[in-house]
């Protein structure tokens, strides 16, 4: 056999091999795609379908295999989930099925949100942005709905440090990007330290404690529409106090 018969066999027996490693990965792995659908899908709309960001993050968990590195330090299990999770969000949105007439109400909101408290150096009052806006309450709130029932903007959406290394080519994060993210994530804390309280607790049992909002509104004593009201105007708030950090460059 020739030294380049033998090379090339090699190079064979290497590939197969990684191959077969990549396969048991995925093959161990694959109870954590269920386990994170099934937990995003406890907070999302009934139109979204679980078979679908179970494929989804089947696909998330394959590119995990082909690119994990153990030298970064990281567990699988870690960096998969990351994967996999950041593969379900983005099928979320291609899947956005929220008219664009919505989203352009919700900026507008949330551009009417920031230039009240801007002017009155305070938080804003769904009357007065109702005013503002030239529509009545009852309209505004059914727009608060809308917003959190077409799944417009979620904090579960934002970035953490470690998915910075989703899409990457080698997975390592340039450091001005840690550090922008860094930025961001203190700035979200602040801003959300700062909302009304009764918006800052419905945060706080949704997103730290996973409450869905029927368990949300029974710890507050209100309606699960009640509560999806909160959560959209402390989104919407949010969203103007972060205008900053997520308007278009």
């Amino acid at each position: 056999m020739t030294d380049l018969a033998v090379y090339s066999n090699a190079v064979a027996d290497s590939a197969a091999d990684l191959k077969a490693a990549q396969s048991r990965l995925v093959m161990q792995h694959a109870s954590l795609v269920k386990r994170i659908a099934y937990h995003l899908m406890a907070r999302l709309p009934p139109s979204v379908q679980v078979d679908d960001l179970i494929q989804a993050g089947m696909i998330g968990l394959l590119e995990a295999s082909k690119s994990y590195d153990a030298s970064q330090g990281a567990t699988f299990e870690t960096y998969a989930g990351i994967r996999i999770r950041g593969a379900m969000l983005d099928e979320i949105r291609r899947g956005d099925w929220a008219p664009r007439s919505l989203h352009r109400k919700v900026r507008e909101v949330a551009e009417a949100v920031r230039l009240i408290e801007a002017r009155e150096g305070r938080d804003a009052r769904g009357a007065e942005v109702a005013e503002h806006l030239g529509i009545s309450l009852d309209e505004y709130h059914d727009l608060l709905l809308a917003s959190v029932n077409h799944r417009i903007f979620s904090i579960d959406e934002l970035p953490s440090p470690a998915d910075i290394t989703r899409g990457t080519a080698d997975g390592i994060p340039a450091p001005h990007e840690v550090a922008e993210n860094e930025d961001f994530r203190k700035a979200l804390e602040r801003a959300i330290a700062s909302l009304p309280e009764r918006e800052r607790l419905v945060m706080a049992l949704y997103y730290k404690d996973e409450l869905n909002l029927r368990e949300t509104g029974a710890v507050l004593g209100v309606s699960e529409s009640r509560v999806c009201q909160i959560h959209g105007a402390a989104l919407i708030r949010l969203k103007a106090r972060l205008s900053d950090w997520t308007k278009p460059e």
